[in-house]
């Protein structure tokens, strides 16, 4: 028998729709070094169930296939991750049926697709960039030691995928907590040589309501990130940067 891979997708027309929400199971044809990504290809060029109805093809993002830009974030069997490296062999071994969902703490678009501007709303809250304004020369930056690089390379991998505020119990309806991607950022930005100058703007936005004292300390996040970045140490590292900055932070003014 040629072998398959069974595929149950929660689907919903439209964010405004509830009442379209529903399961749909479908079987593709096996390959080797399947993906996700691959079965739901496969899915959008002949969008007919398991039992042989046609429906409206899957909706769902990507982008690099290299986890590399988060595009392509979602649960698969319960679980946040990349669909792009979702092997079915490894996540399927037996033929066990996959199952795929939109993510939960995100505006639901359609079908696997949901709205992440959160996220970059929060970047924005923080200032997570170097602020240099003007046009004109300003000459050579500070240098930047290989230390500093080595701390801050593996911060800087985070692809705004949005896995660790999906993982993280304290991000939920009745929180406004931040999260730890915007919270890791804050970080990285802090230890550049040039962008430590605007440190006390990005620690004092984290000071207010839904900063970082929301975290509840879960480390989900940690455990989720597929670039495993030290969010947990980030966390930390910013959390005791607040506290200083509110003891000691009228010295600087």
């Amino acid at each position: 028998m040629e072998r398959t891979v069974r595929l149950k997708i929660r689907r919903q027309d439209a964010a405004d729709k509830p009442e379209t929400r529903r399961w749909e199971e479908f079987s593709v044809p096996w390959q080797p070094q399947m993906n996700v990504i691959s079965a739901l290809m496969h899915i959008q060029r002949n969008p007919v169930t398991a039992d042989g109805t046609t429906v409206a093809p899957i909706v769902w993002e990507m982008s690099c296939l290299e986890e590399v830009c988060g595009a392509c974030t979602m649960l698969v069997n319960g679980r946040v991750r990349q669909s792009c490296t979702a092997l079915v062999d490894q996540i399927a071994p037996g033929g066990e049926v996959i199952t795929l969902e939109p993510m939960t703490k995100f505006p639901l678009v359609r079908d696997l697709v949901v709205d992440r501007s959160r996220m970059f709303e929060d970047l924005k809250r923080v200032k997570a960039w170097v602020n240099l304004d003007g046009s004109h020369e300003l000459g050579p930056g500070p240098r930047q030691s290989q230390e500093n690089q080595e701390e801050a390379y593996p911060l800087s991998r985070c692809m705004t995928c949005g896995c660790c505020l999906e993982a993280c119990p304290q991000v939920n309806p009745r929180s406004t907590f931040i999260g730890p991607a915007a919270i890791n950022q804050v970080r990285l930005f802090n230890l550049h040589p040039s962008g430590k100058m605007h440190a006390a703007e990005r620690l004092e936005a984290l000071m207010d309501e839904g900063g970082v004292d929301g975290c509840g300390k879960a480390q989900n996040c940690v455990e989720v990130c597929p670039k495993e970045i030290p969010l947990v140490d980030s966390i930390a590292q910013v959390s005791r940067q607040t506290t200083k900055h509110m003891l000691f932070g009228w010295l600087l003014k």
